[in-house]
């Protein structure tokens, strides 16, 4: 069982950023897809969630209107799309598959907003 990310990297403010993670081992679609984010001395924090088809989608309110998640469970991939960034979403971005008792997370890739 495996998740792992990508697409991380040093952006300039205002930049876009498109994130993503791929599951190996396990059926993507039975699972509620979250990513998460830590920054340097601040607690984990939701991001955006996505239910299992893809419906119903949360998101923090600091990122609202600037980051989509979605997937494809033929493909086994949860992406996050991320624009207009800033230095405060400077992060290592993590996700996440839950499915009652189970979670399994990635080690997550690491996002740095600056000029």
């Amino acid at each position: 069982v495996q998740l792992v990310e990508s697409g991380g990297g040093l952006v300039q403010p205002g930049g876009s950023l498109r994130l993503s993670c791929v599951a190996s081992g396990f059926t993507l679609s039975r699972y509620v897809m979250t990513w998460y984010r830590q920054a340097p001395g601040k607690e984990r924090e939701l991001v955006a969630r996505i239910s299992t088809g893809g419906r119903i989608t949360n998101y923090a309110d600091s990122v609202k209107g600037r980051f989509t998640i979605s997937r494809d469970n033929a493909e086994n991939t949860v992406t996050l799309q991320m624009n207009s960034l800033n230095p405060e979403d400077t992060a290592v971005y993590s996700c996440n598959a839950h499915r009652v008792t189970e979670d399994y997370w990635g080690k997550g890739t690491l996002v740095t907003v600056s000029s």
